[in-house]
């Protein structure tokens, strides 16, 4: 009995064994058709969407999920094929991500299948010749799995993924699964930017159209440029956009239009062309691109405005190198895809309609210029000889009845009125004189000696001081008078540029029936106990030369306001 009952018992376990086999088949079978279910509903979400933006994202997520990988990342190659210019990645916080800092450019490991895009499956990434470890706050990683997207023969980017939870290792079936899904994903981004570029191209189209429809309703030059501006920053999805013109006169731009962020401290300033991507493009009258601009070694001149951007293109606004008028730029955040020839082209295009926006604004003023010196030849014209002669006449009339009239009283008053009517025949005279002075005939008026002085301060202070003008400057202030106010206006905007450190500069010219007042105030330090006062004891003495006064207003901290005042009457002062 005892040696037949292991002989009885052989079947059995024969029999256990073969039923533990089937169960793991059937295991292995249900496994791979969760993975196949799995991978089809992987494929299934990433093609539902038509955001790129989406579509990038659920293709690094699905990639992690179906090899159940705790990190996953999506790197897309930049134009120039050989650096990643956007990483999106799954698995990391926003914690850890922000204390990594920039993320991978494409070096080392992962530049590895940029130069040989194929898969590449790892025990152990630190390993491979490639690998030169990782960043500060990064965390540890071990094994690895990357696998190339291809759109329509070319390398999108590629999938990377690390550390297959429960300590494993990513196993063929893991590769052939990720490999399935590029194929899915790099189909999935080609309808995506397909979808993405006719939608661009549409909003292009209407805001061409939108333009268009302001360009031939005479709208201002400025609200036009605006509405340019901002379509532009729209549809690129882009953080900022400046418009930078020419400062006459000088080497300079500076930022007429500023849209988005901090645009009130961008704007009104003064960049140098060398050394700027403004610059680079209106020299070159092509459009300029720069993947971190706030980083970028070859722009770093001007004032600091960039920081916290990255890819940036600047257009010129023109036709040429030498019909440029301006420059659009626009900047996205350093997280932003880098800015490609699909975008660059209707981009252009739309900057000629900002080119012909500034062309007709020109226009426009040259047409009202010669509408405005018409009507003034016309109103003096009237005015000598019309209103003079009849005042003449009835001036002659007047002093032949004075003769006639008898009483004494009576006849004073009609000789007052006559000299009433003698300065008042003068003051039209003088009125015809200017309405019909012409720079290139009496040389540069004190307006526009003024204009000019105070455009060139903008280069120096860095923003434009603001510029009222009021009362008969070019008629009723004498040339004598005239030089010294501009002596005393450089001098002063000279001030606020060295030793204020202003923000804001007012320069304020008014002439008035008896005097003429330069004001030029702004809000820096002011004029410190004990400081150099040469320059003030000038002004000073040339407000006494010709008869008027100079005071300074404001204290150390508060500000500094110049008040140069002069009499128009300077021969009988002097």
């Amino acid at each position: 009995m005892g040696v037949e009952e292991p002989l009885s018992r052989m079947p059995q376990m024969r029999l256990d064994e073969l039923l533990e086999e089937l169960q793991a088949r059937i295991n292995a079978a249900r496994g791979t058709r969760d993975r196949v279910h799995s991978l089809l509903e992987a494929v299934v979400s990433v093609g539902r969407e038509l955001d790129l933006a989406q579509v990038l994202r659920r293709i690094v997520e699905a990639a992690a999920q179906l090899v159940d990988a705790r990190y996953g990342a999506l790197g897309v190659i930049g134009p120039d094929g050989r650096t990643l210019s956007q990483f999106l990645t799954t698995g990391l916080s926003d914690e850890e991500i922000a204390k990594i800092g920039h993320l991978p450019a494409g070096h080392g490991l992962l530049g590895e299948i940029i130069h040989n895009p194929e898969p590449l499956r790892l025990r152990d990434l630190s390993a491979h010749e490639a690998s030169y470890g990782f960043p500060a706050h990064h965390p540890p990683m071990r094994t690895f799995l990357g696998v190339p997207i291809r759109v329509r023969d070319e390398v999108f980017g590629n999938l990377y993924l690390t550390d297959k939870r429960g300590e494993q290792d990513f196993d063929a079936e893991d590769e052939a699964v990720i490999s399935t899904l590029s194929v899915a994903a790099g189909v999935a981004i080609d309808n995506a930017r397909l979808y993405q570029n006719s939608q661009r191209q549409q909003r292009w189209l209407q805001a061409s159209a939108e333009v268009t429809n302001h360009l031939l309703s005479g709208s201002p030059r400025l609200q036009v440029l605006e509405l340019i501006a901002r379509r532009a920053q729209e549809i690129t999805g882009t953080r900022l956009a400046d418009v930078t013109v020419p400062v006459v006169g000088t080497e300079d731009l500076v930022v007429e239009l500023a849209i988005g962020a901090d645009e009130s401290e961008r704007r009104g300033l003064v960049v140098p062309v060398d050394g700027t991507l403004s610059g680079a493009a209106y020299k070159s009258g092509t459009p300029v691109t720069s993947a971190v601009l706030a980083d970028d070694a070859r722009y770093h001149s001007g004032p600091r405005r960039f920081d916290g951007l990255g890819p940036a293109v600047a257009v010129p606004l023109g036709t040429g190198s030498e019909d440029t008028r301006g420059v659009l730029l626009l900047a996205r955040s350093v997280d932003g895809p880098l800015f490609t020839e699909e975008e660059l082209d209707p981009l252009l295009a739309f900057a000629g309609q900002a080119a012909l926006a500034l062309e007709l604004a020109e226009r426009r003023h040259d047409a009202e210029q010669l509408t405005l010196l018409e009507d003034r030849d016309r109103i003096a014209r009237d005015l000598h000889d019309l209103a003079i002669q009849r005042l003449f006449a009835t001036g002659m009339t007047l002093q032949s009845a004075a003769r006639l009239v008898e009483h004494r009283g009576a006849a004073e008053r009609v000789e007052r009125a006559v000299g009433d009517l003698d300065e008042t025949i003068k003051i039209i005279r003088s009125t015809i004189f200017g309405l019909r002075t012409r720079d290139e005939d009496a040389g540069p008026s004190l307006r526009a000696q003024v204009a000019r002085a105070v455009g060139e301060a903008g280069a120096t202070l860095g923003y434009p001081p603001r510029l009222s003008m009021e009362g008969l400057l070019d008629t009723d202030v004498p040339a004598q008078v005239a030089d010294h106010i501009m002596a005393a206006l450089t001098e002063a905007l000279s001030n606020a540029a060295r030793h204020a450190q202003a923000t804001r500069v007012e320069v304020s010219v008014q002439a008035t029936a008896d005097e003429v007042v330069l004001t030029v105030s702004d809000n820096g330090k002011g004029i410190p106990d004990g400081g150099r006062r040469s320059g003030l004891g000038n002004l000073a003495e040339r407000a006494a030369a010709v008869g008027g006064t100079f005071e300074i207003e404001g204290a150390a901290g508060n500000g500094t306001r110049l008040v140069w005042r002069a009499p128009l009457d300077v021969a009988d002062n002097a």
